[in-house]
């Protein structure tokens, strides 16, 4: 009986391992990395944002995470259009809210295509909504959500000029504030 255990035991850390490698590989791969630095109440927030930069045009669930976000300000993460006017490698360019955005700011939870970092309000949409994690006055978060390159049936990524990228922004509190903004472009194949 104790050699079934131990080696039930030792399959299930052999498979635990074999995926976190698989998806450490996959991930890392065709991961990207942008930085923002804001002023927001006279503090400096150094934003991070990273995501995959390409994904499956059918759809897949990808791991963003961010640090440096003022926790007092909540924000979407998701999958928008690029606004026109919008240059992803230029911040100073961001002056219009990024949408349409794949579900919506789905505050119900119900589509996964985006999530609600804020460290208030969290508790009233469990479903797709988390706390910052707290250190030194600066919040970061790890989330999962669903993309795919139809934002709707009129819009596709990489279609018509469409081009998207995993976003965060500014929760529904204070939408029209473009400070939270960063973009993570992907391409989808």
């Amino acid at each position: 009986m104790r050699s079934v255990a131990r080696t039930a035991g030792r399959a299930a850390v052999a498979l635990l391992g074999a995926t976190a490698l698989t998806m450490g590989l996959a991930s890392s791969a065709s991961a990207a990395t942008v930085n923002r630095t804001i002023t927001d109440g006279g503090s400096t927030y150094n934003l991070s944002l990273t995501a995959p930069s390409t994904a499956a045009a059918s759809g897949t669930n990808v791991t963003v995470s961010g640090s440096g976000y003022n926790p007092s300000q909540g924000v979407y993460v998701g999958l928008c259009a690029v606004p026109a006017g919008v240059n992803v490698n230029n911040p100073a360019t961001w002056n219009s809210k990024p949408t349409p955005c794949l579900g919506g700011q789905d505050q119900a939870g119900t589509t996964g295509a985006s999530h609600w970092v804020n460290s208030t309000w969290w508790w009233l949409s469990p479903n797709n909504s988390s706390p910052y994690t707290e250190s030194g006055g600066r919040g970061s978060f790890s989330v999962s959500i669903h993309v795919k390159a139809q934002l709707s049936s009129t819009i596709t990524c990489g279609q018509g000029g469409v081009t998207c990228a995993i976003v965060t922004r500014a929760d529904h509190y204070d939408s029209n504030d473009r400070k939270y903004d960063v973009y993570v472009p992907v391409a989808f194949s």
